[in-house]
């Protein structure tokens, strides 16, 4: 195979082919959850979770993923193909992602943190359906907590036509606010400019 003389390998070298973050970018990780974040995981009925070799989709009605308090969620494994890739995967490493989408919003929340396995019958009880329980709940414990732009969804035209935010899902401007703690960030007036400058900015 021939050698890419264009291949990246250092910081240096990536960074060279980006302009610096805003510093807001930089400042919107939270370290718990707040009201706004919890509101939008409560809207969430689709989630992608992410472990050190795998990904795997998980879905089930809004607010399927529960918070026990700020720091903690717990998502209940439901029935599946029982190749148990991602659960393997916390054994060897702890370390785990949420992103969670709401249909019809571009914006997704992503959480950053460590996980581990529980068959805890009370907290297992806790999400059953239909009589049935997961077999196992992750819990997992929130170290970081940030909204991502709607860029990637506006590009993918994953809603197809443009549909009305779903009552109760916080704005961009309101996880922003939320995420740096108020600071220098007034949520409606963040949401406006947002709106009126992301589609001149998706490539």
């Amino acid at each position: 195979m021939t050698e890419d003389p264009y291949a990246i390998s250092t910081l240096a070298q990536l960074r060279g082919h980006y302009d610096l973050p805003h510093s807001r970018v930089t400042k919107k990780v939270a370290d718990r959850l707040g009201p706004r974040s919890l509101a939008f995981i409560a809207a969430s009925p689709f989630a992608i979770l992410g472990t050190c070799r795998h990904t795997s989709p998980r879905g089930d009605a809004p607010g399927f993923v529960q918070a026990l308090d700020d720091t903690t969620l717990a998502l209940p494994d439901r029935r599946g193909n029982n190749r148990l890739d991602a659960l393997q995967d916390l054994l060897d490493d702890p370390a785990a992602s949420l992103l969670f989408l709401v249909p019809g919003v571009g914006e997704t929340l992503r959480i950053n943190g460590c996980a581990r396995i529980t068959a805890d019958p009370a907290l297992r009880g806790r999400f059953a359906v239909a009589g049935n329980l997961p077999a196992t709940v992750i819990l997992i414990t929130v170290r970081e907590v940030y909204a991502h732009c709607a860029k990637a969804l506006l590009r993918s035209g994953l809603w197809g036509e443009e549909r009305a935010r779903p009552p109760g899902v916080p704005s961009n401007g309101e996880l922003i606010a939320e995420a740096t703690r108020g600071e220098a960030v007034d949520p409606a007036r963040y949401e406006t400019e947002y709106q009126a400058r992301i589609r001149h900015e998706l490539y």
